[in-house]
């Protein structure tokens, strides 16, 4: 069985990586980043099995070398869309670029992963992360409307591709990656301030989510957006 990770060097990627290989699936775990190298290393000191492609998915190219790894594969049951960037700003700041750059990256990218790859699935499952944003943070207008496109594809996918492959998404909220840490420690106290759970959620809870809708057990389950944020989903 094999499971790609996009944004396989970030730290959900890496619990990703690591929880769907107790699983039991070969992972293919895909980053830009030069931090994939030493989170392959490391989970393959752990006993799992698996394959490293550094590749820009925004590119003709990128997407095809992670499509050539599946082939050798030899078949895909899972996809996770993982992959995304942030270019924060208040929306009179935001530049041009850092607006395209994060669509592309957060939207598009799954997108033309997902279009190449879906071929090569039989019974399969799909897993889009998107954000507790898209339902709209302030000074994230592109990473908000990023993460809403994901939800929106998420939807349109699930109808096309039923009943072979499920399409679904997970939407976290504040997660304790590196991510999470660089906020200024006053604003990042208040935001778990108007967490119901007081508390940062692990990135080992989203990926237990996200395994659970990559195995049969959630077969019932699809075009499904799951918010994980401790209680504050529809609450600013």
């Amino acid at each position: 069985m094999t499971a790609v990770v996009t944004g396989a060097a970030g730290g959900i990627g890496r619990a990703l990586c690591r929880r769907l290989g107790q699983a039991g699936h070969d992972v293919v775990a895909v980053d830009l980043s030069s931090r994939l190298e030493d989170a392959v290393a490391m989970l393959e000191r752990e006993g799992f099995a698996i394959h490293l492609v550094e590749a820009d998915l925004t590119t003709a190219a990128g997407v095809e070398a992670v499509a050539g790894a599946v082939r050798r594969s030899g078949g895909l049951q899972v996809l996770v869309n993982n992959a995304g960037i942030t270019r924060d700003n208040r929306l009179v700041n935001l530049g041009e670029d850092d607006f395209k750059a994060v669509l592309d990256v957060n939207l598009g990218a799954a997108y033309q992963l997902t279009l190449t790859l879906v071929p090569m699935m039989g019974r399969a499952s799909i897993i889009n992360v998107s954000s507790r944003a898209y339902l709209g943070n302030f000074g994230q207008f592109n990473y908000s409307m990023s993460k809403g496109g994901l939800v929106g594809l998420t939807r349109a996918l699930a109808l096309q591709l039923a009943p072979a492959i499920r399409v679904n998404a997970v939407a976290p909220g504040l997660i304790a990656t590196e991510m999470a840490m660089g906020i200024p420690d006053d604003v990042r106290t208040r935001m778990i301030a108007a967490i119901p759970a007081d508390r940062m959620g692990e990135p080992e809870e989203v990926a237990e989510l996200v395994a659970f809708l990559a195995n049969d057990a959630s077969s019932y389950i699809t075009g499904e957006v799951i918010v994980i944020g401790g209680g504050r989903s529809l609450s600013r």
